[in-house]
């Protein structure tokens, strides 16, 4: 899945193992699990003023979150980020402070206007990449903002504007760490179709540069006996130390036995889960997973409440929301001058560019199976 959210990439085209439910039977279950009413299309009504002095006045709330609910191409992504935010805030004791915003393709401006009236200290979204371009170009007068995806060309966030992002720029970085500190210094790239893998395989290229690597040699490589064939022919020619594989999954198992004997990375964000008939042909493969799909049971995330939504790429998305809370909440008492994290998405820091740094955590498969890369065999 995305996991860097962006108007192609995040229509989630119903794969197998996404595909159970309607839209309205599946956003009334992730109303129920959030503890709240069925989604938000308009804001919660507020009570008229009364005449008596003991009616309560209305709610207050600390951080609102906005979530394209209401746009059917990313209502299943939102909607497991909003479960994932409201069991965390739920956990936390903190769920009546926060209140869920929804809004449709074209009104995300609007979307924000609506939680700026509601006085709320710290906005959460969009989950948008286009979302995200037309709030930072708008550049409303709007509280601290969490950002849940990136910008994609480079340019600054505004001020107030922080980016926790899936993104699969954080692997890469992680990928490439990691086959320098496993002693590869010559590194070759393997790189499939779709803006995915190309960014995979680009912010890889740039992390190896700067780890003192040379640049990676590229090979395109396509489906094909004649491809595949061409393609072990040139990897032989000159054997690298380790391959980057920027290739979906099911081409990563046509393509695996056609790579030399070496260390084979890639990142879990473009391998959704395999067929079962599949899976084994990964063996050996390391790949970057989030810590609450790699290792569900570690004590830092022991607290947090845990539910399953049928696979990898909503699931990634549920963690995603419980660490968006968790960063909310901390930005409430002001900008925090640091900031480190053991997260469900994994370690968190904060840059002098307002970017969360995501290192996930390695696995690798065995069996079929990813396990912690690191872990007993």
């Amino acid at each position: 899945m995305l996991l860097s959210i962006s108007r192609s990439l995040l229509k989630i085209p119903r794969p197998r193992d996404l595909a159970v439910a309607a839209l309205g039977t599946l956003l009334a279950t992730a109303a129920a699990l959030c503890g709240a009413q069925a989604p938000p299309t308009s804001e919660p009504a507020e009570a008229a003023p009364a005449a008596s002095s003991n009616v309560p006045a209305p709610a207050r709330y600390d951080i609102a979150l906005v979530l394209p609910l209401d746009a059917p191409a990313y209502a299943r992504a939102a909607d497991a980020v909003r479960a994932g935010f409201m069991a965390a805030a739920e956990a936390a004791g903190a769920a009546s402070r926060c209140i869920v915003i929804g809004h449709g393709a074209d009104s995300v401006i609007a979307a924000f206007d609506a939680a700026r009236d509601k006085g709320v200290s710290v906005i959460v979204g969009p989950l948008v990449r286009d979302d995200l371009k037309t709030i930072a170009i708008a550049g409303g007068d709007w509280p601290v903002t969490i950002a849940l995806n990136q910008l994609d060309d480079g340019s600054a966030l505004p001020p107030n504007m922080y980016s926790l992002a899936l993104a699969v720029e954080s692997d890469a970085r992680v990928l490439a760490r990691r086959a320098w500190a496993d002693g590869a210094r010559k590194v070759d790239v393997v790189e499939g179709d779709g803006a995915l893998v190309h960014r995979l395989a680009g912010a890889f290229a740039a992390e190896w540069i700067a780890q003192g690597g040379a640049a990676p040699d590229v090979f395109d490589v396509e489906p094909s006996r004649e491809s595949l064939t061409d393609l072990r022919k040139s990897l032989l020619r000159a054997t690298p130390d380790a391959v980057l594989l920027a290739v979906d999954v099911q081409n990563a198992a046509l393509v695996k036995p056609f790579l030399p004997n070496v260390a084979v990375y890639a990142s879990s964000l473009v391998f959704e889960r395999p067929l079962a008939a599949a899976a084994h042909d990964l063996d050996d493969i390391r790949i970057v997973e989030i810590p609450w799909i790699l290792t569900p049971d570690a004590p830092e995330l022991a607290l947090l409440p845990r539910r399953e939504y049928g696979g990898p790429a909503l699931n990634r998305l549920y963690a995603l929301g419980l660490d968006a809370f968790r960063v909310a909440h901390v930005f409430l008492a002001g900008t925090p001058r640091a900031f480190d994290m053991e997260g469900a998405i994994g370690h968190l820091t904060l840059d002098e560019r307002h970017q969360f740094q995501r290192d996930g955590r390695m696995g690798i498969y065995r069996d079929g199976q990813v396990v912690p890369l690191d872990g007993p065999r």
